[in-house]
């Protein structure tokens, strides 16, 4: 495992991080505590000592997984939900309907209570909305969390597919981190959100780097997932017809190349040195173990990075 420092924090991290909502236990079904605490293990074994999740994934559920396993070495970044429930920002929406000052400060508690800790290294909004970027609001809670030692840092989680949403909010200095879709598809990051991200040293933390599975190859025309699974309504409609299509071309383009065509897309995301850490989900103890072997093998070659560059697709599958 290689690591790499999260921004200005100064922490470093594992290249490949435990990407936690999985685990959660309601929206993404099939699985049970056993096999999530039996790869969160071998994930930490493996050298990763990151893990992401959120208070809304399984109502805690995940945060309670993550402190039962978590030894303190292990960092803990978490999030506080939008109190309106709405996935992502909606426009218009004021903050004080979205992250009330008392409201952020409860839910961080109610996160350190049921990881365990007096503190976590990173907590960030679950949501952006640039209209709010004159409020005090959440820059008194940031504030009032890191000087009483409840948060370490503090960051947010961008909205989906809208990275330079948040380009103003890290011009101003007072985050220290961005989370942010970034994979083989969805390379819009690239473009002025991570060249902003190096010049003022701000932690990248790239979420969905399989596409929520597409990027694994394991989806085809006939995949089922089950009822009230989320990936029903990700992959809703003709577009499992779609992802079939587009990997069965980006898997022809990557003949020869070594790796599986998860292992190449986490090393494509790992190539742009503005990421701090990559976050995939992983469930099962074989997908950790070849997730955590990208980071072994290192960044892609330049030739192959040029040929994933014509592989960008532009949709939102999360509408």
């Amino acid at each position: 495992m290689r690591y790499r420092k999260l921004g200005r924090t100064g922490i470093e991290l594992s290249e490949i991080g435990y990407g936690a909502w999985g685990i959660g236990g309601t929206m993404w079904l099939g699985g049970n505590d056993d096999q999530s605490i039996a790869a969160l293990s071998r994930a930490i074994e493996l050298g990763v000592n990151l893990i992401d999740t959120a208070l809304v994934y399984g109502d805690g559920h995940s945060e309670r997984l993550a402190g039962k396993i978590a030894p303190p070495s292990v960092a803990i970044a978490t999030k506080v939900p939008p109190k309106n429930r709405l996935w992502p920002a909606r426009p218009g929406v004021p903050i004080e309907q979205v992250f009330p000052y008392d409201y952020i400060l409860d839910c961080a508690d109610q996160s350190l209570r049921n990881l365990g800790r007096d503190h976590v290294d990173l907590l960030q909004l679950h949501v952006w909305n640039p209209e709010w970027i004159s409020s005090d609001i959440w820059r008194r809670a940031f504030e009032d969390l890191k000087k009483s030692g409840r948060a370490r840092f503090v960051g947010v989680s961008i909205n989906d597919h809208q990275p330079n949403s948040a380009i103003e909010l890290i011009r101003t200095g007072l985050i220290d981190t961005v989370q942010v879709i970034y994979n083989i598809f969805d390379q819009s990051p690239e473009a002025e959100l991570f060249p902003l991200a190096k010049e003022l040293d701000i932690g990248v933390l790239a979420r969905v780097p399989l596409d929520e599975g597409s990027l694994t190859g394991a989806i085809t025309e006939r995949t089922t997932f089950p009822p009230g699974d989320f990936r029903n309504r990700y992959f809703g409609g003709d577009r499992k017809k779609q992802v079939v299509e587009r990997v069965t071309a980006l898997k022809k383009d990557l003949e020869g190349i070594d790796g599986t065509l998860a292992q190449i897309a986490l090393r494509y995301c790992l190539s742009d040195l503005a990421v701090s850490t990559v976050i995939p989900g992983m469930r099962k103890v074989g997908n950790v173990e070849s997730n955590c072997a990208a980071s072994d093998a290192g960044p892609l070659p330049l030739d192959v990075q040029a040929i994933l560059k014509q592989h960008a697709w532009d949709r939102n599958f999360y509408t």
